[in-house]
């Protein structure tokens, strides 16, 4: 996948006090696409094969990170995305049945496609989620950088 300004990257840190799902993987799966469903309203929008689909067609796909109780769900959404830099992704070994050996155009999809605005689309799910959970906004430009380990690289395309 590639990660630029046109991918919608959305991360929810829970824990059993937060939302009341077991902190297994199905689960908390079941629980965010029943989220995006009711935040978003998108016709077809489902989960299928661990991946977040506008009917058979991939928009987003998702990370977790489980430890007793508490849980990490990341998602990475296609808002938009250039199909000149998808055709340059090789086709992965491991492939979700459901993807029919379609190249990455054939099987992805655009949010943007879908929905009326990227704002609104952010401003549903707040909404929703507050139903939900305790939110609590953290703003990054008050978050001291500490050393890490750094396990990506940027690469400029163009």
């Amino acid at each position: 996948m590639i990660i630029d300004h046109d991918t919608l990257l959305i991360t929810f840190i829970m824990g059993k006090k937060d939302v009341p799902i077991h902190a297994f993987p199905e689960p908390i799966l079941q629980w965010s696409a029943k989220l995006y469903q009711e935040s978003w309203k998108i016709p077809y929008f489902q989960l299928i094969e661990n991946d977040y689909c506008i009917g058979h067609q991939k928009c987003g796909g998702n990370a977790q990170y489980i430890q007793k109780d508490r849980w990490l769900h990341h998602t990475s959404f296609l808002w938009d995305y250039s199909d000149t830099y998808m055709n340059l992704l090789k086709m992965p070994e491991k492939k979700p049945k459901y993807r029919e050996n379609r190249s990455h155009v054939e099987f992805l999809t655009r949010l943007k496609d879908h929905a009326p605005n990227y704002h609104d689309l952010i401003e549903s799910l707040v909404q929703q989620l507050s139903k939900r959970a305790n939110i609590v906004n953290f703003n990054f430009k008050t978050w001291e950088e500490k050393p890490h380990r750094k396990s990506t690289e940027k690469i400029i395309l163009y």
